[in-house]
């Protein structure tokens, strides 16, 4: 029921749009929904088109939003690539999920806790291979330089 599930928050958004955010997340590109069942369940109950529909919708979408300059959300995580969070407001949509990069890494990152042994390669404390094969981990260490240089009190990610 994945149709009914996006055409739902979009409806919402649409009655509410001062109240309903919709952000992209890591699923909302082409490659994905042809692997994860998206792209089948379109062209078996309606058409190629319908999907490519969607894809130009979620080409759309914004992949981050920071609620009263206290909040930074995505879906997945922090990424190397962000030197300011104006980065973030100056991506020029509609865009297509890159193999690489700030958009990449606001997708699919994820946190990871450093422990004594580092079974995740985590470079100098704070970067390391993600095992999702894309994008990277990052430690607390990053988290917290990054809350304290632009004076934001929490991130939240739906990954």
């Amino acid at each position: 029921m994945s149709i009914e599930s996006f055409i739902l928050i979009a409806c919402y958004k649409i009655k509410y749009p001062e109240s309903v955010f919709m952000l992209r997340g890591n699923h909302e590109c082409e490659n994905v929904t042809k692997m994860y069942g998206f792209y089948d369940e379109c062209i078996k109950r309606y058409n190629v088109s319908l999907w490519m529909k969607f894809c130009s919708c979620f080409n759309m979408l914004p992949v981050a939003a920071l609620i009263s300059d206290k909040i930074l959300c995505m879906h997945g995580g922090l990424s190397k690539e962000m030197k300011s969070l104006d980065q973030i407001t100056k991506i020029q949509r509609p865009i297509k999920i890159p193999d690489t990069g700030i958009i990449t890494d606001l997708l699919w990152s994820d946190p990871s806790p450093i422990s004594g042994s580092d079974p995740f390669n985590i470079e100098d404390g704070e970067w390391g291979d993600n095992d999702r094969g894309v994008s990277y981990i990052f430690s607390e260490r990053v988290v917290k330089r990054l809350v304290e240089k632009y004076d934001i009190d929490l991130i939240v990610r739906g990954h």
